[in-house]
């Protein structure tokens, strides 16, 4: 049974949003203590009202804000996908200015 959804207020689109967040703060407590059967179900329905909630942020947000906060999370995800790409990359590597360790192995 899907978490009910509070009703959007037509007064405050503040208050709105803080329903929303609010209901989906309980479903995502609801879902991490979730057995494995419902998981799939719960993380659609976690996923919907996630959506839900960004086209309610979105629809309050003027456009121009809008394009900022997009710019602001696509400047972000690049920053994390470069932090990560150092990591491996640090991984793959090893420590800066190690040599790898080299061992002779007789053949006879």
């Amino acid at each position: 049974m899907a978490p009910p959804v509070p009703p959007m207020p037509t007064e405050d689109p503040l208050e709105a949003l803080r329903e929303r967040i609010r209901a989906a703060h309980e479903a995502a407590e609801k879902l991490a203590g979730a057995p494995p059967d419902d998981a799939n179900e719960q993380t659609a329905r976690e996923a919907q009202a996630l959506v839900a909630l960004l086209q309610t942020l979105r629809d309050m947000v003027p456009p121009d804000l809008w394009r900022q906060i997009r710019e602001l999370i696509r400047q972000l995800l690049l920053l994390i996908r470069a932090i990560i790409d150092w990591w491996v990359d640090r991984i793959e590597t090893g420590p800066r200015g190690a040599t790898p360790e080299v061992e002779d192995i007789e053949i006879s």
